[in-house]
């Protein structure tokens, strides 16, 4: 979209979600332009971004003619309302912004018909920040023993992260005398946090009880990966979901197709028969999540997984420490504050912390790229990003093996997807036009192997 160049970048709200699209966007050297009718949070982050800062409502011509959205590569409306958004997006294509992409709570509104509609009023991103939540839980569900799944290449690639536990043949001697050689060849392992350094997995290096591993591969690799260095993982055949809103009844939802046992726990009566009507198979109660005897009374076992979303962080984190007391094999928090989420996963006071306005960034970011990087996503528990990078006709790249490609040091390249197929890379992998590399790179170098890879 960008192709790699600086752009003018309209954001509309500065609640968490706005602050911290704006906050990586200064990083990668855009234009920044922040709008929302509160005086505070703009002199707030005015302090300490390099931003522009208009004050009034999104929803008004005049304020985003004065924030220049005619001049906008992109703007992106991301209030806690819908229609202020909508319409945000709406005025800012008619006035001229090159693209426009908006966070949405109804999920109606992600339905492939009303998707054609606001197409074509102007919106050409919508993004329902319950549905990627959703979504995102889900992948950690179905890879178990994972603390983050990230989705690749319509999944056929999966990046996953999960802690060596004290069990773990990869304490037992150097990576390169792994006794399981066939099945780390199948992955590539991309990045290792040891309490709060990130370091390259190399063949010498050894590995210690509670590192953050992260490998990347396709989805039946990673898991025979998983059930090697984690001996011990539950398979998770029952999930409790503790929260009937707009998240847990689409996660409940997704729940249901993959054939686990599932129930729902919703607090208000009324919002539990709603969940209930909206449901096939998923067992409804209405009760408090936080409740030991309603948690004794659906039953906890050592394979029960348990998703807190009850709208409150606190209460998310009570219910999994609670249920992982009671004998849950799992515990996922939603956790609408973004600053709790590594305060929590570096502690490792839960099993998984969740925040709707990371997801919701990580899509708004992927508009952005430059026409070589076509997705990428910020991981939560390294300080690096994956992204897919396609290598375009011409390329100077094209014939060219990675060992001699010189690419940044920041960059590790995992994978090349080539037509159907796909392949871990190695040194000697040659690159061909219309390969699709997936590639992690050290937070902040985006940009640099984006003008690498440029043709």
């Amino acid at each position: 979209m960008a192709n790699g160049a600086t752009m003018r970048v309209v954001i509309v709200g500065v609640g968490d979600a706005g602050q911290r699209l704006a906050a990586k966007l200064c990083e990668e050297k855009h234009d920044v332009v922040l709008v929302d009718h509160r005086t505070e949070p703009l002199e707030e982050i005015s302090a300490e971004l390099d931003v522009q800062t208009v004050q009034g409502t999104g929803t008004s011509p005049q304020i985003l003619e004065e924030a220049g959205v005619a001049k906008a590569g992109l703007v992106a409306a991301v209030t806690d309302r819908d229609e202020v958004n909508l319409l945000a997006a709406i005025f800012s294509h008619a006035a001229g912004a090159g693209h426009t992409a908006v966070r949405v709570s109804n999920t109606e509104l992600t339905a492939e018909q009303h998707l054609n509609h606001l197409a074509r009023l102007g919106i050409d991103l919508v993004v329902n920040e319950h549905d990627e939540c959703a979504r995102e839980v889900l992948s950690i569900l179905n890879m178990g023993g994972a603390k983050e799944v990230v989705r690749m290449v319509e999944g056929r690639i999966h990046a996953v992260g999960l802690d060596v536990p004290e069990s773990s043949p990869l304490l037992a001697c150097p990576l390169k005398d792994f006794p399981h050689p066939g099945i780390l060849n199948a992955v590539r392992l991309i990045a290792v946090m040891r309490k709060e350094e990130l370091l390259v997995p190399r063949g010498d290096m050894t590995f210690e009880p509670k590192d953050t591993l992260y490998c990347v591969g396709r989805p039946d690799s990673v898991r025979a990966f998983l059930n090697v260095v984690q001996p011990d993982r539950t398979t998770m055949d029952k999930v409790i979901v503790l929260g009937g809103g707009d998240l847990g009844l689409r996660l409940t939802q997704y729940l249901e197709k993959t054939g686990k046992d599932v129930d729902l726990v919703e607090i208000d009566s009324a919002r539990a028969d709603a969940c209930s009507a909206g449901l096939q198979r998923a067992r409804v109660s209405a009760g408090n999540g936080c409740d030991r005897s309603m948690l004794e009374e659906i039953g906890i076992t050592s394979g029960t997984a348990v998703v807190a979303s009850m709208g409150n962080d606190e209460n998310n984190i009570i219910a999994c420490l609670l249920a992982r007391k009671m004998g849950a094999a799992f515990g996922i928090a939603l956790i609408s504050k973004p600053e709790y989420v590594p305060i929590i996963n570096e502690a490792g006071l839960l099993d998984r912390a969740v925040s709707p306005y990371l997801t919701t960034m990580n899509a708004i970011l992927r508009f952005v790229r430059g026409t070589s990087i076509r997705a990428m996503t910020i991981l939560q528990n390294v300080p690096g990003e994956l992204l897919e990078i396609h290598l375009p006709d011409g390329s100077k790249w094209e014939g060219r093996a990675l060992k001699d490609a010189r690419l940044p040091r920041q960059a590790i390249v995992a994978a090349v997807v080539r037509g159907e197929e796909t392949e871990i890379a190695t040194g000697d992998t040659v690159l061909r036009a219309g390969d699709r590399l997936i590639v992690f790179v050290r937070q902040g170098a985006a940009t640099r192997l984006e003008a690498a890879f440029r043709k």
